[in-house]
């Protein structure tokens, strides 16, 4: 699931070496942290959050098998 961020992120900013993404699990949940270049943090939300949410909703489909529900937090 990492790595479909990644990818995702990096597709859609102007600095893609500034990607950065890392993953804690939680005894209830697992959160995905991505971290883009301040001036790239608007393309990864997106208008109204649409590609924030679509990102989202990529990763819950990815998580079906996974027994934790999935959190993906950008900064």
């Amino acid at each position: 699931m990492e790595e479909l961020i990644r990818y995702l992120a990096e597709s859609l900013v102007e600095q893609p070496d500034r990607v950065r993404v890392y993953t804690k699990e939680t005894r209830h949940e697992t959160i995905i942290k991505l971290r883009v270049a301040q001036q790239d943090v608007g393309r990864v939300v997106g208008r109204n959050g649409r590609v924030a949410n679509a990102m989202r909703a990529l990763l819950e489909v990815a998580a079906r098998n996974h027994r934790k529900p999935v959190l993906l937090e950008i900064d």
